[in-house]
């Protein structure tokens, strides 16, 4: 089920990061807790559309998970591969600029890959555009294309696409 106002999804999100954030269920802190994220979400309520991209099921649920562990077992790889680059000097760094290709149609789903792009070490998203993404990559082995959307995008793309588009 999809919904096509996001602001449930923002205020949903609000209230967690505030939960997150005071760690208390105080009757005092939750009630300033509501005011705030109320007024912050009115007050960027017209950005809320980002998350009418959320599907709202079981099903995108248990791939959210999914997705979780495929971001933290890519995020590990990535943090060994740089690790060992500053420990061992003679491996090689080859940075640059490479173009690859997203099937992501929503804005939340092109968010959410370009910031998982981007919060693995040895990459960093520069520029989304359209069915594009630039990303400056520490150990570039190709300008192909196809070759660069393999080796960034597609471990998190199959499974980003059941929980949001």
């Amino acid at each position: 089920m999809k919904s096509r106002n996001g602001l449930p999804f923002l205020i949903a999100a609000l209230a967690a990061v505030w939960l997150l954030v005071t760690s208390s269920v105080r009757l005092d802190e939750l009630a300033v807790g509501a005011l705030a994220v109320l007024v912050v979400a009115l007050a960027v309520r017209k950005l809320s559309g980002v998350f009418a991209g959320i599907r709202f099921t079981p099903r995108s649920a248990a791939f959210a998970v999914v997705y979780v562990l495929i971001f933290l077992r890519e995020l590990v790889k990535a943090n060994l591969d740089v690790a060992l680059r500053v420990l061992n000097p003679a491996l090689p760094i080859r940075p640059g600029i490479v173009e690859v290709r997203t099937g992501m149609k929503s804005p939340l789903g092109k968010l959410l890959l370009a910031n998982s792009i981007t919060l693995t070490p040895g990459t960093l998203t520069l520029d989304v555009q359209e069915d594009r993404m630039y990303i400056h990559w520490i150990d570039v082995k190709g300008q192909d294309i196809e070759g660069a959307t393999k080796a960034i995008v597609t471990a998190f793309e199959g499974t980003l696409k059941e929980v949001v588009e």
